[in-house]
């Protein structure tokens, strides 16, 4: 008889995303990471790191349209259209992006203070999803302290610790150290991805695409 072998383990590669609850391609990258590790039959440990796409939003955040408009001078023919585009996209991914004309962008710096302390109760990642639909499905305004501790509630968190976190600002200057290294490493936009500690991929690039570099990274890291 042949002698046994044990069986090959998939390789699992660190990814961190540099990302905001905003950005819908972010989401977008992150399905489409996604269906290529199951292309690849890889694993991946991921970490999310804060990026606010407007840091100067104030609390009562803006109508979607009217931002897309001043900030990309998109008229709101061409917005809807890039919506539409985007919903999509979002179904063949399993993202109901439920835009309409209230749609609003708000301020995410305490959405990323709770990531912060998320990653340290082991919680961060499905956090971060459920923001994603809170924000982009149930349209709920994740810059509301009340809608940031239902959902940190909702995926496990201690609501009285995360309540503590946000009164107190106890990771402001955490979220604020790692947007500057991450910008001082010349990330001006998201998602960006970078695949074990080596490469960098802006925007969202598509399964096939990121099946390529995982398949690369995990080879040198071999």
């Amino acid at each position: 008889m042949p002698p046994e072998t044990e069986p090959k383990t998939a390789p699992v590669l660190d990814i961190d995303i540099v990302s905001d609850v905003m950005c819908p391609w972010c989401i977008v990258g992150f399905r489409q990471l996604e269906q290529a590790l199951g292309m690849t039959g890889m694993g991946a440990r991921i970490r999310w790191h804060p990026f606010e796409l407007n840091p100067d939003m104030p609390p009562e955040g803006q109508n979607l349209t009217e931002h897309i408009a001043e900030k990309y001078g998109a008229s709101p023919a061409q917005s809807a259209q890039n919506r539409a585009h985007l919903q999509k996209l979002g179904q063949s991914l399993g993202i109901d992006f439920a835009f309409a004309t209230d749609s609003r962008i708000v301020n995410t710096f305490e959405a990323h203070q709770l990531l912060d302390f998320a990653l340290s109760q082991g919680k961060q990642h499905p956090l971060k999803l459920a923001l994603f639909h809170a924000h982009f499905t149930e349209t709920r305004d994740v810059s509301d302290r009340n809608v940031l501790l239902d959902v940190a509630e909702q995926v496990g968190l201690d609501r009285n610790a995360a309540e503590d976190v946000l009164a107190t600002g106890s990771h402001q200057d955490r979220v604020r150290e790692q947007q500057a290294f991450w910008n001082g490493h010349g990330i001006t936009g998201v998602p960006s991805m970078i695949f074990g500690g080596a490469y960098l991929v802006t925007g969202a690039q598509g399964a096939d695409h990121y099946a390529q570099i995982l398949r690369k990274a995990a080879q040198e890291a071999a």
